[in-house]
């Protein structure tokens, strides 16, 4: 993790994701530079420095993995562990129309009390899974996939999920921390980039894995020319540095010409991308819909509201109980401020 980094000013490059192909190889990629999103992720609340360490780096796998899929609607990593750190979670939302941007929104569930200050942040996950989630709207059936937490990191996590459960070789360079400027405040900023290889055809993966408790790793879904491709390609990205990844004095194309230019890179259109939340007061009704207004008078408040808080922005919700519940027959005269 890079932390005390000095910046110089921010370039058109931040907060976005770049796809990349390298046609010699057969592998397809990202490279992601999140600035004033991760910010505006982490300033929602107050995380302990070790849980916003693995908020940052979700996020940033969020935005890599979530660039990679035709998107109608909605990408999530949930990272749930029995340790101190109880659940990352993190939404990535594909861009409404063209040109527009993508958004992404996270938020931790932990135990202050077991928050410990550590140079090891994903030792707080403890046992527990790591889950990729896609919905792509109604009509469409949701997906779920899962892998053990593993690895030592979330980034070799996902690295395992897409070996495991797509047998997809997959790689991911990241590198994340707080940044400072001349005359600015201390900033998050972070950046990282993703190597995938192309799908193989015909070939099958062996069924017990050389990986930590018999988990699938590239070795044992390459073999022959690909692997040769997938080691060479790999190699390269082990010569990146961390002031290379986050930026902003090498944009993402001169860093991949200086590590792949011999591997024929070809970029394509850069996605921007926000921070952005999809709460709602009529998705908070919704939820309450299904109570009853016994159910509905347990909620609510001394001063005769019932309230509600989004756990990704903060949004605060306040609503009139008469209204609530399929019971409900006043009209609604709740208001939703975004706190």
């Amino acid at each position: 993790m890079a932390t005390g980094t000095q910046i110089g000013s921010k370039i058109a490059w931040d907060d976005t994701v770049l796809p990349f192909q390298l046609d010699l190889s057969g592998i397809r990629g990202r490279v992601a530079r999140l600035d004033g999103v991760l910010d505006q992720v982490l300033s929602q609340h107050r995380y302990p420095p070790a849980i916003e360490a693995l908020v940052a780096e979700c996020a940033l796998l969020t935005a890599l993995i979530g660039q990679t899929i035709k998107l109608r609607w909605k990408l999530s990593l949930q990272i749930r562990g029995n340790g101190a750190a109880r659940l990352i979670a993190t939404d990535y939302y594909g861009p409404t129309a063209e040109g527009e941007p993508a958004r992404i929104r996270a938020y931790a569930s932990y135990d202050a009390d077991r928050v410990s200050q550590t140079d090891d942040p994903f030792s707080l996950i403890g046992e527990g899974y790591f889950a990729v989630m896609l919905d792509q709207g109604e009509g469409m059936l949701p997906y779920q996939g899962f892998t053990p937490i593993a690895g030592g990191s979330l980034r070799s996590c996902a690295e395992t999920y897409f070996a495991q459960s797509e047998q997809i070789p997959t790689r991911f360079a990241l590198s994340f921390g707080k940044s400072h400027e001349p005359g600015r405040e201390a900033g998050w900023r972070a950046g990282g980039i993703m190597l995938q290889h192309m799908p193989q055809t015909g070939g099958v993966a062996a069924a017990e894995g050389s990986g930590e408790g018999g988990l699938l790793t590239h070795a044992d879904i390459l073999s022959g020319a690909p692997a040769e491709d997938w080691n060479r390609a790999n190699h390269l990205l082990d010569t990146v540095e961390t002031l290379e990844l986050i930026g902003p004095n090498v944009a993402p194309t001169e860093l991949l010409v200086r590590l792949f230019h011999e591997e024929e890179p070809r970029v394509f259109d850069a996605q921007p991308l926000r921070f952005g939340c999809s709460c709602s007061e009529e998705k908070v009704r919704n939820t309450l819909s299904i109570y009853s207004q016994k159910d509905i008078a347990h909620m609510t408040t001394p001063e005769g509201r019932v309230t509600a808080d989004c756990q990704f922005c903060g949004a605060h919700y306040e609503m009139d109980p008469a209204t609530l519940g399929f019971e409900g027959t006043a009209a609604a005269s709740a208001t939703g401020n975004d706190g």
